[in-house]
């Protein structure tokens, strides 16, 4: 007798913008691309890394030379087979496309070699610290080579993989779908027949459908919404420390922030435990840089800035600028990120700072914020396992995720020495002296790091807890 279809519905708080892994660089794109490609390497609940693609590897010459060997009898959904070949297209393609978002973490690699069928040498020009763990995301992520050829930039709309769900349809605004890779490789694997992603923008309307049982799962639940969730009987909330960091944007290449002095004033109106209070409830951390505390590089020495408002019209005299300025804060909508605008702009009015807020769709804040057509941003970042991910790309002169437009060389020498070194305690160094200046620059004010908040039916049951937020559903099971 015939079972019958299992679908898992995912409510998002956004539409995901790129289904390309080269080009994506949002973390919403992340939740569905984890279904569609498999990576070289993945990371597991402690963050070790655990062979995915690649079955082993190993490391040689000083750090500088990476020997995987691959994963027999795969193949990519359009029915072409996974080798080492595939491999360096992969990596050439991230390496090399126009607006890749892959190049800065890939950056060290000098060449990659087709050692045979199986076996791919990755050759990078000096040690990097990081580089199994940059494997772990986007950049190790296979698309099928013949499908990259074939569809060129709109790969994004044709996605192929060799992961456990399969690209079927999508209509922007309302809804992706994926359907079981029959063929996967990891044998009586996706356990669910089908995964439907719908975003809502809204946390109220995200609610209500899980809430009703139109969705599965969603991520993330609201904190005002923890409460209930955690109170439905057919529910479980899951909560855990995240990777990332959240905070503003300060364009430096245009007026007003090109005047360090206004970065200065409006970063020191802020109040992040106020934030944490007001708006996330507690469920916040207020934060002192890039690195949530459990990051090998968190360094607790570092103060979490406080409000101050003398400092902040000091330094409005200082420039000229006593009776205050103005700038428009871009935002998404959503009540949430409504009331944080709210809250900056509350506290930057007792200085005098005025600022004007503009809610476009996430995209379009993506690609404002890409091209430097604004002013002020709220964005933050998903964060990655290992520190590098957190701040080389958004802090260094020309970075791919440096949407500032900040260029500091005394930072980007600290960035680079920090990468090249394994040792941990001399990597922490070098990072903290990098952020001592960027507070003072301040091209981004580092306000906090959120909590993953997830809110599932529990019918379903098999997801593994990550503390990259992304939620794997090659073992979920639905009953």
């Amino acid at each position: 007798m015939a079972t019958a279809k299992t679908t898992v519905t995912v409510g998002l708080d956004a539409d995901p913008p790129n289904l390309d892994p080269v080009f994506s660089s949002a973390l919403v794109d992340r939740q569905v691309l984890n279904q569609i490609y498999d990576k070289l390497l993945d990371i597991d609940q402690d963050l070790k890394i655990v062979p995915m693609l690649a079955t082993s590897w190993s490391v040689g010459n000083n750090g500088t030379v990476y020997t995987f060997k691959l994963r027999q009898g795969v193949k990519f959904h359009d029915g072409t087979d996974f080798d080492a070949e595939a491999v360096k297209f992969n990596l050439d393609r991230a390496l090399t496309a126009e607006g890749s978002r892959r190049k800065g973490e890939l950056a060290p690699v000098k060449e990659v070699q087709v050692v045979d069928k199986y076996t791919v040498r990755v050759v990078l020009k000096d040690a990097f610290s990081p580089f199994l763990y940059v494997l772990t995301d986007r950049a190790g992520m296979m698309v099928s080579p013949a499908a990259a050829k074939r569809y060129g930039q709109d790969l994004a709309n044709n996605p192929v993989g060799t992961g456990p769900f399969r690209f079927v349809e999508r209509k922007r605004q309302d809804r992706i779908v994926l359907q079981r890779n029959e063929g996967y490789w990891k044998r009586g694997y996706p356990k669910i027949d089908e995964l439907i992603y719908r975003p809502f923008p809204d946390d109220d309307v995200r609610l209500a459908n899980l809430l009703s049982g139109a969705v599965t799962v969603i991520t993330p639940v609201a904190p005002k919404d923890l409460a209930r969730v955690r109170g439905d009987a057919n529910l479980n909330l899951f909560a855990f420390p995240s990777l990332g960091f959240q905070g503003v944007w300060l364009n430096v290449t245009r007026p007003p922030f090109n005047n360090k002095a206004l970065r200065q004033a409006f970063a020191a109106t802020v109040d992040r435990e106020t934030i944490d209070r007001v708006v996330f409830l507690g469920t916040a951390t207020p934060a002192n840089g890039p690195f949530p505390p459990g990051s090998p590089a968190y360094d607790p020495s570092i103060p979490i800035p406080k409000r101050d408002i003398n400092l902040a019209r000091k330094k409005l005299q200082e420039t000229g600028f006593a009776s205050g300025f103005s700038f428009t804060l871009l935002t998404t909508p959503g009540p949430v990120l409504t009331q944080l605008a709210q809250v900056y702009q509350a506290m930057a009015a007792e200085a005098g700072i005025r600022i004007q807020i503009q809610q476009v769709e996430f995209g379009t804040l993506l690609d404002r914020t890409d091209k430097k057509d604004y002013e002020a941003a709220l964005l933050g970042w998903s964060g990655r396992p290992d520190p590098d991910g957190n701040i080389y790309d958004f802090m260094r002169c020309g970075g791919p995720l440096n949407n500032a437009g900040y260029c500091n060389p005394k930072v980007d020498a600290l960035l680079n020495r920090a990468r090249a070194t394994r040792v941990m305690e001399v990597r922490r160094s070098l990072y903290s002296e990098a952020l001592r200046i960027i507070h003072e620059d301040v091209p981004y004010v580092y306000v906090y790091h959120p909590q993953v908040l997830i809110g599932a039916s529990k019918r379903l049951s098999g997801l593994p807890l990550i503390p990259d937020g992304i939620l794997r559903f090659v073992g979920a099971e639905l009953k």
